[in-house]
């Protein structure tokens, strides 16, 4: 499967509301001149946040290039390995902390990229990479998250998953976690992605290594076949989590062989 048919079939499956992120990280000077000579993309007009970034392809279908110039982020700019610890971002969780001793050691134990290295990222509609993605992102429902989780264990052989929320750097820590450990994350929105990502639905991220997409969606595709549907918790049906007690028998609606017009009785 290519990206643009593993989009379409998550997309129709799981009722997303939201384009799945391809996310790039880009650690070459080559690999980035390459990307600005030979892709159609987008850049901000302002500094913006990570979240902010991951609007344009989730809702607006954009390829986006993201440089520390143009990320407004100072959580996402640490894990990124745009700054060192300082003071700033130690004070940043004090809200969060109990103390400025705790506040450190949390900052300190984020997943974060290899300091300096990173020259740009790229964020785009799963159907549009260009590269194949480090991660893909996803903002979807608790159901649609749980659906996706489950493929993903049983397509990788892992289980129980670990996922890692971290303070404050929901989306970026979450999409460094996915990417240097090499798994599934699941995370909600922190209290800057809700606001600046617009996730004011509930929507729970979940990100899924580049790599491990396309088993992901084989799986989905596998139970469709032997079951009838991409549901895990009503087989057969086509939503993927009808919103009824399991099992419940009064829950059932058949067709009617009776087609008049209720209407002219």
């Amino acid at each position: 499967m290519n990206y643009k048919e593993i989009q379409h079939i998550l997309m129709e499956e799981l009722r997303l509301m939201h384009l799945p992120i391809a996310v790039k990280f880009i650690f070459s000077d080559r690999e980035l001149e390459d990307f600005k000579n030979n892709a159609s993309y987008h850049i901000p007009v302002h500094p913006i946040t990570f979240c902010q970034f991951e609007i344009g392809p989730r809702m607006k279908g954009q390829t986006i290039l993201g440089t520390k110039e143009t990320l407004g982020c100072t959580n996402a700019d640490y894990v990124f390995g745009w700054k060192p610890l300082d003071d700033a971002e130690i004070k940043s969780h004090l809200k969060y902390a109990q103390n400025a001793e705790q506040a450190e050691r949390f900052v300190k134990s984020k997943s974060r990229l290899p300091e300096g290295q990173l020259k740009a990222f790229v964020v785009s509609p799963l159907s549009d990479s260009y590269f194949t993605p480090d991660v893909v992102h996803f903002y979807c429902d608790t159901m649609q998250a749980y659906h996706l989780i489950a493929d993903y264990m049983a397509a990788l052989d892992v289980h129980p998953l670990r996922p890692s929320l971290t303070m404050n750097s929901s989306a970026c820590g979450g999409c460094v976690f996915s990417y240097n450990d090499n798994t599934l994350n699941m995370v909600t929105a922190c209290s800057g992605s809700y606001n600046s990502g617009k996730t004011e639905r509930g929507e729970i991220n979940v990100m899924i290594p580049g790599r491990h997409i396309e088993k992901t969606t084989q799986r989905l595709l596998d139970r469709k076949k032997l079951h009838g549907s991409s549901s895990i918790t009503r087989p057969g049906d086509q939503f993927p989590g009808a919103d009824v007690c399991k099992n419940c028998p009064l829950i059932i609606c058949v067709k009617s062989k009776d087609c008049r017009d209720m209407r002219e009785e």
